[in-house]
């Protein structure tokens, strides 16, 4: 293994906090005798563009520091190869991180993680999600959570919006689609099996537990099992639709008669018009969207 790690931030995420996290991850690699090349990038296709020429130079590892979205991009130079990924997350949501057990928001103990798994070999073989049929769009693997819906047309809404700043406009774009609730006709095949046609409120493919910061939406899904967790929402009221969600923050939504819960490899979501796809929290773009699960597709340090 190469002694040059890369350390992949995010200067913005988490509002500053990736600046601030990548000095105190880089000095416990370099304490335990890494030296440490830092990829930043103009923007997000710049960066990957670098991350993936450190891969094809022979990068010891990766190691992502801020949020979900850095993580993300990360995923798609380090899929499918030998090189391992380490997380120091600073971000606003860190599902990914949580989901693995890695630290949140303790730049330094998760430098020295990364740094101490690296020294003895402890690396995790983990699933990822990979996005069937998807012309032009940047992202191919996903390692958190597909969701479509109700969810993701709050997305939609609050990424119109340019005021207010920070989370408050995603809680008042949950009230304007509340306003205007519907359940969605989906079409959903699971493993090449016969579709199911339903009408549903949200259907997410889980690789792995949450979203959103800590929504526990697959709350039961295992990052290495080989098979993605689909959560289905039916055909709830708007009164059923507010009890139920905040249930999610516990995942004990599971247990409410409208939910079901699949268990598949490879899940294909169609729905109506208008009906965007969102995973590790980027949009894809609108339904139909085909979701592999490719066992071991990344290595990780913990």
């Amino acid at each position: 293994m190469s002694a040059e790690i890369t350390l992949f931030v995010n200067p913005t995420a988490g509002r500053g906090r990736g600046a601030h996290a990548a000095q105190p991850a880089a000095s416990a690699l370099r304490a335990a005798g890494f030296s440490v090349r830092t990829v930043l990038g103009a923007d997000a296709g710049d960066a990957l563009a670098r991350l993936r020429t450190a891969v094809r130079e022979g990068t010891g590892a990766v190691i992502a520091v801020g949020g979900d979205g850095v993580v993300s991009l990360a995923l798609q130079a380090l899929a499918g190869t030998l090189v391992p990924l380490g997380v120091v997350a600073v971000g606003t949501g860190n599902d990914f991180a949580r989901a693995m057990g890695l630290p949140v928001r303790e730049p330094a103990r998760a430098g020295r993680l990364a740094a101490g798994a690296l020294k003895e070999g402890r690396v995790r073989e983990i699933d990822l999600g990979r996005l069937a049929g998807a012309p032009g769009r940047a992202q191919t693997w996903y390692g958190t959570v597909l969701c479509s819906g109700f969810d993701s047309r709050v997305n939609d809404r609050g990424n119109r919006m340019r005021l207010p700043a920070g989370r408050f406009k995603y809680d008042l774009a949950i009230l304007a689609e509340l306003a205007s609730f519907r359940p969605f006709p989906y079409r959903i095949t699971l493993d090449d099996g016969p579709a199911i046609e339903t009408e549903a409120t949200l259907v997410a493919v889980g690789n792995s537990s949450s979203y959103g910061g800590g929504m526990r939406i697959c709350a039961d899904a295992v990052p290495d099992d080989g098979l993605f967790d689909v959560v289905v929402v039916g055909d709830c009221s708007r009164a059923t639709l507010l009890k139920v969600f905040p249930q999610v923050y516990k995942g004990t939504h599971l247990n409410h008669p409208k939910v079901t819960v699949h268990r598949a490899a490879k899940v294909t979501l169609e729905a109506a018009a208008g009906i965007t796809a969102y995973a590790d929290g980027e949009p894809l773009g609108p339904l139909p969207v085909t979701a592999q699960c490719v066992p071991g597709a990344l290595r990780l340090l913990s």
